[in-house]
């Protein structure tokens, strides 16, 4: 499929991939934007459909020639834009000089394939494009076999979010739900769910983490809602020695995944 060349601004993909930075647009389309040489080369291994890629080799901008030749074997229809062309697509103030247009995952708890023992991360209205990137990388990393986004603020398909999971939305199977589902789905399989709260007595690491289990962590600024307190089967928190109470949730996320990764590696 040979590439094509984009000159001018008023080009009709430019005006579509410009549309898709509103969730609205991503939604309604079931597109969301992919920017970067590793978040592109990764949805590539993903497997995910590709409903176009544009490119800039000049000026500032420096794509690769070896990503071009993996999208062009992988049937992607490439535009290869100039300087002005790319700057107006680009999500970012990155210099890759790479973006694809993709089809987003379609998840739900019934189509999740989950082993016989199972590590699932559960996310209570978090708030933060780059937390919930920065979650599915570690989620990723560790092996998780699932991600559940209950009563989601940001889009799981925010281009900030892909960015900052470095392409790992399209790795880690995440369901948008809400707590109440989260929770029938999780006791209908034997799943344990573990609340990360501020206020419990227990250490994380005193807890079985080696067994079918759900980590479950809430919003930075208010935590859980008492859905989950009343509904988690166990409440463990995170040793704070100094003044501050809490940390960052994607940090609090990676301490307790590492720590079900190691238990599991033991037994």
């Amino acid at each position: 499929m040979p590439v094509e060349k984009i000159t001018s601004l008023q080009n009709s993909g430019i005006k579509r991939v410009v549309r898709l930075r509103t969730k609205k647009t991503r939604e309604a389309k079931g597109l969301t934007i992919v920017e970067g040489v590793r978040e592109v080369r990764q949805a590539l291994r993903a497997g995910v459909r590709f409903a176009g890629a544009y490119v800039c080799r000049e000026g500032v901008y420096h794509c690769p020639d070896d990503l071009v030749a993996e999208l062009e074997a992988a049937q992607v229809r490439v535009f290869d834009s100039v300087c002005s062309v790319y700057a107006k697509m680009a999500y970012g103030d990155r210099k890759e000089g790479v973006l694809a247009l993709v089809e987003q995952p379609e998840h739900s708890l019934a189509s999740l394939k989950l082993s016989a023992r199972p590590l699932v991360v559960v996310m209570e209205r978090v708030e933060k494009p780059g937390n919930l990137g920065a979650v599915l990388r570690t989620c990723d990393g560790a092996g998780v076999e699932a991600l559940l986004v209950c009563d989601e603020l940001t889009d799981i398909y925010n281009p900030n979010v892909v960015r900052s999971s470095l392409g790992a939305a399209f790795t880690v199977p995440t369901v948008m739900c809400t707590s109440r589902e989260a929770v029938e789905f999780l006791r209908g399989k034997g799943i344990r769910t573990l609340a990360a709260v501020v206020q419990a007595e227990r250490e994380y690491f005193h807890n079985d983490l080696a067994g079918s289990c759900a980590i479950v962590l809430g919003s930075e600024q208010d935590g859980l809602s008492d859905f989950w307190l009343r509904n988690a089967d166990d409440k463990v928190r995170i040793p704070m020695r100094g003044s501050i109470d809490s940390l960052n949730v994607s940090v609090s996320a990676a301490i307790m995944i590492y720590e079900a990764v190691r238990q599991r590696m033991l037994s």
